[in-house]
């Protein structure tokens, strides 16, 4: 696999983001926590790649400021 893809890489982004705020409804801060957990780790599973997935991460924490 090539390195990681920041582009827009989703034909229908909106469709997916509905869905995703669909699961978490009606669900507590823990249990929307523990979906996203089991969701990444299952995304993560399907990539495959540590460097790929790493430098996911290391995205996600510079979007975020820098926190954790």
């Amino acid at each position: 696999m090539s390195g990681l893809t920041l582009e827009p890489n989703l034909a229908n982004a909106d469709d997916f983001y509905a869905a995703l705020l669909a699961a978490h409804e009606g669900r507590s801060k823990e249990e929307s926590d523990a979906l996203n957990a089991r969701l990444v780790l299952i995304l993560a599973n399907h990539v495959g790649d540590e460097d790929v997935l790493v430098q996911a991460l290391e995205a996600a924490v510079r979007q975020s400021g820098g926190k954790s």
